[in-house]
């Protein structure tokens, strides 16, 4: 009895004890806690089932008026649904919100019923409710600008102008937006000649230095002698997939010769042979190939404020919707163009 007793108060023993009840406690923990989680997803399972197909606007509003979720939930889900594309319900959610949810948040959710119809291509429906907004909070920035965004995509510039005009009065910077919009003006005016409109873009450029990429692209095709003339060389690379394009008999070698870079471009391009290197990595490969291997530039543009990259160019991301942040990131890929053309010379 008395070695029972020795051996119980042996601190070895407390020791095993010890750790055998921190075993029992983390066993039954994580078993517990994975138990919980499974009945979590099983509920949210079960919630999700009821939208694998859209309910119709009774169940929905049903569903809603129960307070299963609140308001705030049904609003991240409908931002979700949005985010993946699911358009349709996105609208369903914020369409029922508006009619039984709460009216001091009326305005909120009206302006995302209105971001989603523009982002579905519902354009007068975002008009609508843009100008719904403003009609009672007219000075509504946010608003105002998807409003402009609105108007640029129906190409109706002369109200897109008019909301301008409403911005600048809330003291906000226009120029850039000014400037794009009336240069979209003139590039859409069926009535102006391409010279008229090569002289207005020129204008627009001289005044506000931006919209380099829009307004060449523009000159180089219709008239490359103006383009070449008027051209701020120090911009040149971000016109670099226009200058490569360009044809050998539109080039202006006397400015071409002038400048570094434009000596490396066209070298690159085996139009001369003025450089034997670049810091550019893949003019500097095209150089030294010297048009040994079928390869070309490949271009890719980036949204320098918001990064996107975009296979095609623009003017304004449809991101992030800056205007004027688009910067040419160049590649090295096979000149199928090349290619084409020795295989309809091997039929001659």
């Amino acid at each position: 009895m008395n070695t029972f007793f020795l051996e119980f108060r042996d601190p070895l023993f407390g020791i095993i004890i010890f750790f055998v009840l921190i075993f029992v406690i983390t066993f039954f923990s994580y078993w517990f806690a994975k138990f919980k989680k499974k009945e979590d997803y099983r509920h949210l399972d079960k919630f999700l089932k009821q939208f694998h197909t859209l309910p119709s606007q009774n169940e929905l509003k049903v569903l809603i008026t129960k307070g299963e979720l609140s308001e705030k939930s049904w609003l991240l889900l409908a931002s979700a649904y949005a985010k993946n594309g699911n358009y349709e319900k996105s609208i369903e959610i914020y369409s029922e919100l508006l009619k039984v949810g709460d009216k001091s948040n009326y305005r909120d959710t009206l302006f995302l019923l209105g971001k989603t119809y523009f982002k579905a291509g519902f354009l007068e429906r975002a008009r609508q409710i843009f100008l719904e907004i403003l009609k009672n909070n007219p000075r509504t920035p946010q608003a105002l600008n998807y409003l402009l965004l609105v108007y640029e995509q129906m190409r109706d510039y002369s109200a897109a102008l008019e909301v301008l005009e409403v911005i600048s009065e809330l003291k906000k910077e226009i120029t850039v937006e000014s400037a794009y919009i009336n240069s979209l003006l003139i590039l859409n005016d069926s009535l102006m000649s391409s010279d008229e409109k090569v002289n207005k873009l020129l204008e627009i450029y001289k005044k506000s230095s931006h919209l380099t990429y829009l307004i060449f692209e523009y000159i180089f095709r219709v008239n490359p002698k103006a383009a070449w003339e008027n051209i701020d060389i120090s911009k040149a690379e971000l016109l670099v997939d226009v200058l490569w394009r360009c044809d050998k008999k539109d080039l202006n070698f006397d400015i071409i010769m002038q400048n570094g870079y434009l000596r490396e471009l066209y070298t690159a391009k085996g139009y001369i042979k003025e450089a034997t290197k670049s810091s550019i990595f893949e003019l500097d490969v095209l150089i030294n190939l010297d048009s040994k291997v079928n390869a070309t530039l490949g271009f890719e543009y980036i949204c320098t404020s918001c990064k996107t990259a975009y296979p095609f160019a623009f003017s304004r991301c449809s991101g992030c919707h800056a205007i004027d942040t688009s910067m040419v990131e160049l590649s090295l890929v096979k000149d199928y163009h090349k290619d084409f053309s020795e295989e309809n010379n091997s039929f001659q």
